[in-house]
């Protein structure tokens, strides 16, 4: 799960990523995406996870987390940097060899980080 700040604006960046996320839920400030293998991504406000947990509050200084996104080639990894980053998205990282696999680094609306990465031994897996 996700939270954002605005989920709008998430929701354009994942959708740039190339992820089919449909609307939020009429009434309800929830998306979801579901991958083919049974993973569910869900996307939601602020709000919501103070809802859950009165006391939740946004990390700061650093993140917890990196979201991982495969594409099938090196030309992709820059597509999709361009493409994001063309969009007013912040890029940590310029495509390059990082350790090993051909990679870039971009934050989402949030802070959340997002690797693309090619790797031909993890694709062949």
């Amino acid at each position: 799960m996700l939270y954002v700040r605005d989920l709008q604006r998430s929701l354009a960046f994942y959708r740039l990523l190339g992820l089919d996320v449909p609307d939020p839920v009429d009434d309800r400030p929830v998306a979801l995406h579901r991958t083919g293998g049974g993973v569910t991504i869900i996307f939601t406000t602020e709000e919501i996870a103070r809802r859950f947990d009165p006391t939740w509050t946004r990390p700061e200084g650093g993140y917890q987390q990196v979201m991982e996104f495969l594409v099938s080639d090196d030309a992709d990894v820059d597509a999709v940097w361009t493409r994001l980053t063309s969009a007013g998205h912040h890029g940590r990282t310029a495509p390059g060899h990082i350790l090993g696999p051909y990679a870039t680094v971009v934050d989402d609306p949030d802070g959340n980080v997002v690797l693309i990465s090619h790797d031909p031994d993890t694709n062949r897996a």
